[in-house]
């Protein structure tokens, strides 16, 4: 596995348990979410482009 699929995973997996679907998450909001979704895309864009 190359490092920019393991840093995907990675990120996909901290996306996942960032939902605000717990009860001690429900009042941050979308914030972690989005943040994390916005770092997975620019990874992904460098990925695409060969920069990873």
């Amino acid at each position: 596995m190359s490092l920019g699929t393991i840093l995907i995973i990675v990120l996909l997996l901290m996306l996942i348990g960032a939902l605000p679907t717990w009860r001690h998450s429900r009042n941050w909001g979308y914030f972690p979410t989005g943040g994390l979704g916005i770092v997975l895309l620019i990874v992904l864009v460098l990925l695409l482009l060969g920069r990873i």
